[in-house]
């Protein structure tokens, strides 16, 4: 009986040998200009290349993909990318506005336009907790609000995410965006000033106009820094502030310096309702009874330095104000009597004795 022989299968390398020779073979025309090689080679080596090429494209498409993101999270961190928020979560009092009144008729025109154009300028908010702090633009999203009562599309507002908090850089956003819309009047510029310092984010009120105005020349500066002073002494009784000239703002600056802020204040304080015209009549009447004002001496303006607000044990807080000569002390919050107040001049003095 034959033995069997036992079948033993070949390894790999002597099957890419056996392929590698029939790939090598010539063929027996030699005028057959076909190849030899076998489909499957000829499959598998067109797959490797396309494979190769493939993988060259899709590095090189990572790559770009790898660098779009950084330059996106970039401009993201810079604030240069808008994003839709929902009007809700922005909070338009997050700083005090310099703006104090606004003109309907320009109003119904923004209000037009975003019917008709859309948003063509974000505006510029910054992160407060899980919503949002309103920087600029607040007629724009004044203007959203009023649209979205009835169409439900401007819901959300194309908006700049800057890291701007709530100290300097926030009011000064602010103030030069409305600089170069729509000027502000001489009074909201010393305003907005004293507001800035009254909350801490400058030391003073000098600080506050040097920095806001930066631009601006030191006359013009000046200017301001006197509708400071008309802000302070009667800006909580003034009607028409805004309406105040430059050349009367700074005839009531010079006034009140030279001590007739309590006759103004008191002329003011009885007066009814009136228009802006009637409001200058009164104040001008009342400056001819005023002493007569002392040319002011050259050189830099006073500085004033606000200090730390203090809270009172009893309730209410006591804020002062260092300057050249003098030191000026109010106390908010609370009620006083004349008694009360004159034992705390007594004190005072006994303290300074």
């Amino acid at each position: 009986m034959a033995k069997r022989r036992r079948l033993i299968a070949p390894d790999t390398s002597e099957l890419e040998q056996l392929e590698a020779g029939f790939a090598a073979k010539p063929s027996a025309n030699p005028f057959d200009t076909k190849s030899a090689t076998p489909p499957i080679a000829q499959v598998a080596a067109e797959a490797a290349t396309l494979n190769g090429m493939a993988a060259v494209t899709d590095r090189l498409a990572l790559a770009q993909d790898q660098g779009d993101a950084a330059r996106w999270r970039d401009a993201q961190d810079a604030g240069l990318v808008a994003e839709k928020l929902p009007l809700d979560q922005i909070d338009a009092d997050y700083i005090r506005r310099d703006r104090m009144v606004e003109d309907e008729e320009a109003m119904a025109e923004l209000l037009e336009s975003l019917r008709v154009h859309g948003l063509r300028t974000p505006i510029e908010v910054t992160r407060d907790g899980d919503g949002y702090g309103l920087i600029s633009g607040f007629r724009r999203l004044d203007a959203f609000r009023r649209l979205a009562q009835t169409d439900p599309s401007f819901n959300e507002i194309p908006a700049f995410v800057r890291q701007a908090g709530a100290g300097q850089d926030a009011y000064v956003s602010m103030v030069e965006e409305n600089e170069l819309r729509a000027n502000l009047t001489p009074y909201e510029r010393g305003r907005i000033a004293v507001l800035a310092a009254g909350q801490g984010v400058f030391n003073s009120t000098e600080a506050a106009v040097d920095v806001l105005f930066a631009a601006a020349s030191k006359a013009k500066r000046s200017k301001v820094r006197s509708f400071a002073v008309v802000h302070e002494a009667l800006g909580d009784l003034l009607q028409h502030p805004v309406a105040l000239s430059e050349k009367a703002g700074l005839k009531l600056a010079s006034a009140v310096r030279d001590g007739a802020q309590k006759k103004l204040r008191e002329a003011l304080a009885g007066a009814g309702e009136m228009d802006p015209k009637a409001e200058w009549a009164l104040l001008e009447d009342t400056l001819k009874d005023a002493p007569a004002a002392t040319k002011a001496k050259g050189g830099r303006p006073q500085q004033v330095q606000r200090l730390e607000p203090v809270v009172a044990a009893g309730g209410g807080s006591i804020l002062a104000e260092v300057a050249a000569g003098e030191l000026r002390i109010r106390i908010r919050g609370r009620e006083f009597s004349a008694q009360n107040a004159q034992e705390i001049v007594e004190q005072l003095a006994k303290h300074l004795s």
